[in-house]
């Protein structure tokens, strides 16, 4: 159903859609809990995936991948505060978590709606995958392009759920390392939104041409660099008041995701399509 809507009436349908994942998902979760007496966090994760379903659902209705594009930004701040309300819990450490991951998520969807271009318009990496494996598309499209995201971003969320269970009886080193977490966390998220209006303001002024001023100066993807940093800056969260163990997965998948996939396909594009970028490439790290 390829129809070109009017930016607004967009963004509109993509708020009904995202209405009706997050009711559908409330529901799975309820359910979960009451009728199959999962424990809450395994059913906020069916819920997760049963939202993500629906959201590619009407991806496939729409016929453009991108309708899942806001998930990313739009869930985890909306789980973290639901999760407040379900479990009564306004800690300070999950205080900071909610101001730390609303502005997080203000500033990632901000830039996806600047961005965005209309529901009939889809990435350029999904349409990239369409035309090259045709026959595997819709494998692609399920698991790579909608579920696997999902997925590292629940276990990176993981630390952050758990600060919910923990007590208010912390030490003045934990709560150093509690602020410093959340610290890196506001940071991360600034960065980024420095690096997206420098981005956009070069581009309006040099369209083709290679950012190569402010943030982008010193590293060639640091909005790449600050989406890895909030997520280890919600780990440093919990680790400050549960030490190391194995929810340091979350932040690790997180970063593999982006070192392996996000920042290579953007790399290929940027050397096919802009003739200065491998000599920028050569003078400018990868990140920050």
């Amino acid at each position: 159903m390829k129809r070109a809507y009017s930016k607004w009436v967009s963004i509109a349908l993509i708020t009904a859609i995202y209405v009706i994942a997050g009711i559908i998902g409330w529901l799975v979760f309820q359910s979960s809990v009451h009728s199959l007496n999962l424990h809450p966090i395994i059913a906020l994760f069916i819920a997760d995936v049963v939202a993500t379903v629906v959201v590619w659902a009407f991806g496939l209705l729409y016929e453009n991948v991108s309708v899942y594009d806001p998930y990313w930004s739009v869930f985890p701040p909306v789980a973290f505060l639901a999760w407040a309300f379900y479990t009564g819990v306004w800690s300070m450490p999950v205080v900071l978590l909610l101001i730390a991951s609303w502005y997080w998520g203000w500033r990632l969807t901000r830039n996806w709606a600047i961005t965005f271009k209309g529901i009939a318009h889809e990435d350029w990496r999904y349409t990239k995958y369409r035309s090259l494996h045709p026959v595997l598309f819709h494998l692609i499209n399920f698991f790579g392009l909608n579920m696997v995201p999902t997925l590292v971003v629940f276990a990176a969320m993981l630390p952050g759920l758990k600060l919910y269970e923990v007590s208010n009886q912390t030490s003045v080193i934990s709560l150093v390392f509690l602020f410093f977490g959340c610290i890196v966390c506001l940071s991360s998220a600034t960065i980024q939104l420095i690096a997206d209006k420098q981005s956009h303001d070069f581009r309006a002024a040099h369209p083709g041409e290679v950012c190569n001023v402010g943030l982008w100066k010193h590293g060639r993807h640091p909005n790449y660099f600050g989406e890895i940093q909030f997520w280890w800056g919600i780990w440093i969260m919990y680790a400050a008041l549960n030490g190391i163990d194995w929810f340091i997965l979350g932040p690790i998948a997180m970063t593999a995701l982006f070192l392996g996939i996000s920042i290579p396909l953007m790399e290929h594009r940027q050397l096919a399509n802009k003739p200065g970028y491998a000599e920028y490439r050569k003078q400018t790290r990868l990140l920050i």
